[in-house]
């Protein structure tokens, strides 16, 4: 064997890309590095849990509703507590907007950042061993720091993120984040206890040939969407959908598509949230070169009004969106 192969190198860690890029972000204090390597901390240990849920029994509903209604599974309020813990003993984050929790998250002390959080998106399919994630907006306060947090500081549009990303957990885990400077993603190699980046500078490709939307609703489509899925369809695309939004969506980042959650007789705006799904999504889509849209506007441009606001979500390949954008404004 070559000695240039024996020991090849192992690539660069997830903080010294965060400390390299740290001067990229207007406000370079640090604080932002720290927050994302608090987010990161976090991730390993929801990892963890996750590995050894059958074992555990952590696995399955809890019993109790969170205030979507949805049935909330045991590792839903583990994974809630870990990022709130790992985010509040970090320092920088003034407060947390999540899923699992009806009213904002007021940590009381001097941090400049919000963060929206699905803290594990797609924990039903725990029991059957299909991948899951995280998902998180970071946005900066508007209040003074010092003064107590009022709802407008986490009631922004998905244009004044000043990061966002996800943590998928799945065959590996991966940390896939932007601060709006492109989209990188990382790998966490366990034996290490590290994130190494693994997919730099994500591109989005153009176009794709895949869709991924659950069918199973098709009868309280709206005429426009039916429409599209018919298109899709004739142009022989394949239909691919695991249930798993960040699941989904990594795929289609990565090779191209369109994912859609659309409005339905159920769910007439939608089944996902604004602040802390589609937003932080559309942001890592649209530095990845893609587009994200309600089907008649751009998912960034929304002022929202409530913290578990929900809108339909079109969002992929930038051609493939404004195809779909096309049946909704003839």
């Amino acid at each position: 064997m070559e000695d240039s192969r024996i020991a090849l190198p192992i690539g660069t860690t997830l903080d010294r890309f965060i400390k390299n890029k740290q001067d990229e972000f207007q406000y370079a204090t640090g604080e932002l590095s720290q927050l994302l390597r608090d987010i990161a901390l976090a991730g390993k240990v929801v990892n963890r849990e996750i590995n050894k849920a059958g074992l555990i029994n952590i696995a399955g509903a809890i019993g109790s509703q969170n205030i979507q209604g949805e049935e909330q599974q045991k590792l839903d309020v583990l994974a809630n507590i870990r990022f709130i813990r790992a985010l509040t003993k970090g320092g920088e984050t003034c407060a947390i907007v999540s899923e699992e929790d009806e009213d904002i998250t007021d940590l009381k002390n001097e941090g400049k950042y919000v963060i929206a959080i699905d803290p594990l998106d797609g924990s039903s399919n725990i029991d059957v061993n299909v991948s899951v994630g995280t998902i998180f907006s970071v946005y900066r306060r508007v209040t003074p720091v010092g003064m107590p947090i009022i709802k407008e500081d986490a009631l922004q549009k998905g244009i004044e993120q000043v990061a966002a990303g996800y943590l998928l957990y799945g065959s590996s885990t991966m940390l896939v984040y932007t601060t709006g400077h492109g989209v990188n993603g990382f790998t966490y190699e366990p034996s290490l206890g590290e994130y190494f980046l693994s997919h730099p500078d994500m591109i989005i490709p153009d176009e794709g040939n895949v869709y991924s939307i659950n069918e199973g609703s098709y009868n309280s489509f709206s005429d426009e969407v039916k429409e599209y899925l018919i298109f899709c369809r004739t142009s022989k695309y394949s239909a691919l959908y695991i249930c798993s939004e960040v699941v989904d969506f990594h795929r289609i980042l990565l090779n191209g598509g369109i994912y859609i959650n659309p409005p339905t007789a159920k769910d007439p705006n939608g089944k996902l949230r604004l602040l802390y799904e589609c937003n932080a999504l559309a942001f890592i889509i649209e530095q990845a070169g893609g587009f994200a849209s309600t089907g008649n506007s751009r998912v960034l441009e929304i002022q929202p009004k409530e913290f578990h606001q929900r809108v339909p979500l079109f969002i992929g390949s930038k051609k493939m969106v404004e195809q779909a954008e096309s049946y909704f404004k003839r």
